[in-house]
Protein backbone atom coordinates (compact mmCIF):
# COMPACT_ATOMS: atom_id res chain seq x y z
CA UNK A 1 0.00 0.00 0.00
CA UNK A 2 3.14 2.29 0.73
CA UNK A 3 4.64 1.65 -2.33
CA UNK A 4 1.05 2.53 -4.38
CA UNK A 5 0.93 5.59 -2.49
CA UNK A 6 4.09 6.86 -3.74
CA UNK A 7 3.06 5.98 -6.97
CA UNK A 8 0.07 8.09 -6.97
CA UNK A 9 2.43 10.74 -5.44
CA UNK A 10 4.68 10.58 -8.53
CA UNK A 11 1.88 10.38 -11.10
CA UNK A 12 0.37 13.58 -9.72
CA UNK A 13 3.44 15.33 -9.65
CA UNK A 14 4.04 14.64 -13.33
CA UNK A 15 0.74 15.84 -13.68
CA UNK A 16 1.05 19.58 -12.20
CA UNK A 17 4.14 19.60 -13.74
CA UNK A 18 2.87 19.05 -17.68
CA UNK A 19 0.05 21.47 -16.74
CA UNK A 20 2.39 24.18 -15.28
CA UNK A 21 4.47 23.81 -18.56
CA UNK A 22 1.33 25.02 -20.72
CA UNK A 23 1.70 21.70 -22.73
CA UNK A 24 -1.91 20.56 -22.53
CA UNK A 25 -4.98 22.46 -23.79
CA UNK A 26 -8.15 23.51 -21.82
CA UNK A 27 -11.47 24.01 -23.51
CA UNK A 28 -11.99 27.80 -23.52
CA UNK A 29 -8.00 27.69 -25.47
CA UNK A 30 -9.85 25.24 -28.11
CA UNK A 31 -12.89 27.70 -28.57
CA UNK A 32 -11.11 30.68 -29.01
CA UNK A 33 -8.99 29.24 -31.55
CA UNK A 34 -11.73 27.18 -33.45
CA UNK A 35 -12.20 27.36 -36.86
CA UNK A 36 -15.05 29.59 -38.04
CA UNK A 37 -17.28 27.15 -39.02
CA UNK A 38 -16.66 25.38 -35.54
CA UNK A 39 -17.77 28.25 -33.74
CA UNK A 40 -20.73 28.71 -36.13
CA UNK A 41 -21.68 25.17 -34.80
CA UNK A 42 -21.16 25.99 -31.13
CA UNK A 43 -23.08 29.21 -31.06
CA UNK A 44 -25.77 27.12 -32.43
CA UNK A 45 -25.64 24.37 -30.03
CA UNK A 46 -25.71 27.22 -26.93
CA UNK A 47 -28.65 28.54 -28.47
CA UNK A 48 -30.14 24.91 -28.37
CA UNK A 49 -29.38 24.41 -24.92
CA UNK A 50 -30.10 27.98 -23.54
CA UNK A 51 -33.78 27.59 -25.36
CA UNK A 52 -33.85 24.09 -23.49
CA UNK A 53 -33.15 24.79 -20.22
CA UNK A 54 -35.42 28.19 -20.57
CA UNK A 55 -38.22 26.00 -21.74
CA UNK A 56 -37.87 23.55 -18.50
CA UNK A 57 -37.42 26.05 -15.79
CA UNK A 58 -40.45 28.10 -16.97
CA UNK A 59 -42.29 25.04 -17.07
CA UNK A 60 -41.06 23.68 -13.72
CA UNK A 61 -42.05 27.33 -12.80
CA UNK A 62 -45.67 26.71 -14.00
CA UNK A 63 -46.17 23.12 -12.76
CA UNK A 64 -45.61 24.41 -9.42
CA UNK A 65 -48.57 27.26 -9.67
CA UNK A 66 -50.96 24.46 -11.66
CA UNK A 67 -50.78 22.21 -8.80
CA UNK A 68 -51.12 24.17 -6.13
CA UNK A 69 -54.02 26.16 -8.16
CA UNK A 70 -55.67 22.58 -8.84
CA UNK A 71 -55.44 21.36 -5.76
CA UNK A 72 -57.70 24.35 -4.15
CA UNK A 73 -60.13 23.94 -7.23
CA UNK A 74 -60.44 20.82 -6.63
CA UNK A 75 -61.43 21.20 -2.66
CA UNK A 76 -63.85 23.92 -3.36
CA UNK A 77 -65.58 21.88 -6.24
CA UNK A 78 -66.27 19.10 -3.88
CA UNK A 79 -67.08 21.42 -0.83
CA UNK A 80 -69.45 23.69 -3.00
CA UNK A 81 -73.27 22.42 -3.50
CA UNK A 82 -73.47 24.59 -6.35
CA UNK A 83 -71.56 24.86 -9.87
CA UNK A 84 -71.93 28.79 -9.74
CA UNK A 85 -70.28 28.64 -6.03
CA UNK A 86 -67.33 27.10 -8.20
CA UNK A 87 -67.65 29.34 -10.71
CA UNK A 88 -66.84 32.85 -8.90
CA UNK A 89 -63.89 31.46 -7.65
CA UNK A 90 -62.85 30.44 -11.36
CA UNK A 91 -60.99 33.19 -12.61
CA UNK A 92 -58.38 33.62 -9.13
CA UNK A 93 -57.75 30.20 -10.27
CA UNK A 94 -57.20 30.48 -14.22
CA UNK A 95 -53.90 28.53 -13.83
CA UNK A 96 -55.38 25.19 -13.26
CA UNK A 97 -56.83 23.09 -16.35
CA UNK A 98 -59.51 21.88 -14.32
CA UNK A 99 -60.71 25.49 -14.41
CA UNK A 100 -60.94 25.29 -18.25
CA UNK A 101 -62.89 21.78 -18.43
CA UNK A 102 -64.97 23.10 -15.44
CA UNK A 103 -65.93 26.80 -17.35
CA UNK A 104 -66.81 24.44 -20.53
CA UNK A 105 -68.92 22.06 -19.01
CA UNK A 106 -70.63 24.91 -17.08
CA UNK A 107 -71.24 26.69 -20.11
CA UNK A 108 -72.81 24.02 -22.21
CA UNK A 109 -74.89 22.83 -18.48
CA UNK A 110 -76.13 26.38 -18.58
CA UNK A 111 -76.98 26.91 -22.18
CA UNK A 112 -79.01 23.52 -22.19
CA UNK A 113 -80.85 24.16 -19.12
CA UNK A 114 -82.22 27.57 -20.48
CA UNK A 115 -82.97 26.02 -23.95
CA UNK A 116 -84.81 23.65 -22.14
CA UNK A 117 -86.69 25.95 -20.45
CA UNK A 118 -87.78 27.71 -23.05
CA UNK A 119 -88.57 25.03 -26.01
CA UNK A 120 -89.26 21.17 -26.22
CA UNK A 121 -86.84 18.40 -25.67
CA UNK A 122 -85.84 16.08 -28.54
CA UNK A 123 -88.43 13.92 -27.42
CA UNK A 124 -91.22 16.17 -27.86
CA UNK A 125 -92.27 16.29 -24.45
CA UNK A 126 -93.40 19.63 -22.79
CA UNK A 127 -90.06 21.14 -20.84
CA UNK A 128 -90.38 21.80 -17.04
CA UNK A 129 -90.66 24.71 -16.25
CA UNK A 130 -90.99 25.58 -12.71
CA UNK A 131 -89.70 22.39 -11.98
CA UNK A 132 -86.40 20.23 -11.56
CA UNK A 133 -84.39 21.39 -15.12
CA UNK A 134 -83.07 18.32 -17.00
CA UNK A 135 -80.44 18.35 -19.74
CA UNK A 136 -81.20 18.28 -23.29
CA UNK A 137 -78.16 16.23 -24.16
CA UNK A 138 -75.60 14.74 -22.11
CA UNK A 139 -73.72 13.70 -24.83
CA UNK A 140 -73.16 17.55 -25.76
CA UNK A 141 -72.32 18.24 -21.89
CA UNK A 142 -69.58 15.13 -22.54
CA UNK A 143 -68.33 16.39 -26.10
CA UNK A 144 -68.51 19.66 -24.65
CA UNK A 145 -65.88 18.26 -21.58
CA UNK A 146 -63.80 16.32 -24.13
CA UNK A 147 -63.32 19.78 -26.00
CA UNK A 148 -62.02 21.64 -23.41
CA UNK A 149 -59.85 19.05 -21.96
CA UNK A 150 -57.94 19.25 -25.44
CA UNK A 151 -57.52 22.86 -25.55
CA UNK A 152 -55.94 22.57 -21.81
CA UNK A 153 -53.74 19.80 -23.20
CA UNK A 154 -52.07 22.04 -26.06
CA UNK A 155 -51.74 24.52 -23.39
CA UNK A 156 -49.65 21.96 -21.20
CA UNK A 157 -47.83 20.64 -24.15
CA UNK A 158 -46.65 24.03 -25.45
CA UNK A 159 -43.32 24.15 -26.54
CA UNK A 160 -42.61 20.86 -25.42
CA UNK A 161 -42.00 19.68 -28.78
CA UNK A 162 -38.64 22.20 -28.98
CA UNK A 163 -36.78 20.24 -26.09
CA UNK A 164 -37.42 16.74 -28.16
CA UNK A 165 -35.99 18.69 -31.79
CA UNK A 166 -32.92 19.84 -29.45
CA UNK A 167 -32.66 16.04 -28.14
CA UNK A 168 -32.71 14.59 -31.73
CA UNK A 169 -30.65 17.50 -33.45
CA UNK A 170 -27.99 18.47 -31.39
CA UNK A 171 -26.18 15.28 -31.96
CA UNK A 172 -26.23 15.90 -35.57
CA UNK A 173 -24.76 19.10 -35.53
CA UNK A 174 -22.21 18.13 -33.12
CA UNK A 175 -20.90 15.45 -35.36
CA UNK A 176 -21.35 17.83 -38.10
CA UNK A 177 -18.70 20.11 -36.71
CA UNK A 178 -16.68 17.18 -35.89
CA UNK A 179 -16.91 15.81 -39.47
CA UNK A 180 -15.35 19.09 -41.10
CA UNK A 181 -13.27 19.59 -38.38
CA UNK A 182 -11.39 16.41 -39.00
CA UNK A 183 -11.66 17.27 -42.65
CA UNK A 184 -9.76 20.68 -42.22
CA UNK A 185 -7.00 18.69 -40.13
CA UNK A 186 -6.59 16.04 -43.26
CA UNK A 187 -6.47 19.43 -45.33
CA UNK A 188 -3.71 20.27 -43.25
CA UNK A 189 -1.97 17.71 -42.94
CA UNK A 190 -1.47 17.61 -46.91
CA UNK A 191 -0.46 21.29 -47.02
CA UNK A 192 2.51 21.04 -43.90
CA UNK A 193 3.12 17.12 -45.42
CA UNK A 194 3.57 15.64 -41.16
CA UNK A 195 1.56 13.54 -39.69
CA UNK A 196 2.90 15.01 -35.83
CA UNK A 197 0.91 15.17 -32.94
CA UNK A 198 1.62 18.90 -33.01
CA UNK A 199 -0.23 19.53 -36.24
CA UNK A 200 -3.01 16.48 -36.01
CA UNK A 201 -3.52 17.34 -32.20
CA UNK A 202 -5.40 20.96 -32.17
CA UNK A 203 -7.39 19.84 -35.30
CA UNK A 204 -8.96 16.93 -33.64
CA UNK A 205 -9.65 18.50 -30.09
CA UNK A 206 -11.40 21.38 -32.42
CA UNK A 207 -13.39 18.54 -34.01
CA UNK A 208 -14.03 16.97 -31.04
CA UNK A 209 -15.23 20.05 -29.32
CA UNK A 210 -18.06 20.25 -31.07
CA UNK A 211 -19.16 16.13 -30.46
CA UNK A 212 -18.84 17.33 -26.35
CA UNK A 213 -20.77 20.16 -27.24
CA UNK A 214 -23.70 18.63 -29.36
CA UNK A 215 -24.31 15.50 -26.26
CA UNK A 216 -23.74 18.49 -23.45
CA UNK A 217 -26.96 20.33 -25.38
CA UNK A 218 -28.77 17.16 -25.91
CA UNK A 219 -28.56 14.82 -22.46
CA UNK A 220 -30.96 17.48 -20.19
CA UNK A 221 -33.22 18.30 -23.20
CA UNK A 222 -33.84 14.70 -22.91
CA UNK A 223 -34.23 14.53 -19.53
CA UNK A 224 -36.14 17.71 -19.73
CA UNK A 225 -38.60 15.95 -22.60
CA UNK A 226 -39.58 12.63 -20.76
CA UNK A 227 -39.76 15.29 -17.44
CA UNK A 228 -42.52 17.02 -19.01
CA UNK A 229 -44.62 14.73 -20.87
CA UNK A 230 -44.64 12.61 -17.29
CA UNK A 231 -46.32 15.79 -16.35
CA UNK A 232 -48.76 16.34 -19.47
CA UNK A 233 -49.92 12.93 -18.59
CA UNK A 234 -50.44 13.22 -14.98
CA UNK A 235 -52.49 16.11 -15.59
CA UNK A 236 -54.08 14.55 -19.09
CA UNK A 237 -55.16 11.76 -16.32
CA UNK A 238 -56.55 14.63 -13.58
CA UNK A 239 -58.76 15.77 -16.33
CA UNK A 240 -59.89 12.60 -17.27
CA UNK A 241 -60.95 12.10 -13.80
CA UNK A 242 -62.69 15.61 -13.16
CA UNK A 243 -64.65 15.25 -16.54
CA UNK A 244 -66.36 12.03 -14.94
CA UNK A 245 -66.71 13.46 -11.71
CA UNK A 246 -68.57 16.76 -13.60
CA UNK A 247 -70.37 14.25 -15.86
CA UNK A 248 -71.79 12.37 -12.82
CA UNK A 249 -72.67 14.92 -10.71
CA UNK A 250 -74.89 16.38 -13.77
CA UNK A 251 -76.69 13.02 -14.39
CA UNK A 252 -77.52 12.85 -10.76
CA UNK A 253 -78.87 15.87 -10.70
CA UNK A 254 -80.14 17.03 -14.16
CA UNK A 255 -81.47 14.00 -16.07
Amino acid sequence: MRTLGYYAIALQTQAVGASDGGSGWSVLELIAGATPLSKVVLFILFLFSITSWAIFLNKVWQSRRLERQTVSFVEIFRRSTKFSEVQSVCPSLSHSPLVGVFQAGYAELNMQLRQGNETTTSGGRPAAVGGRPTLRSFDALDRALLRASAVEANKLEHRVDLLATTASITPFIGLFGTVMGIVDTFRSIGETGSTSLAVVAPGIGDALIATAAGLSAAIPAVYFYNHLTNKVKLYLSEMDDFSLEFLNIAERNFT
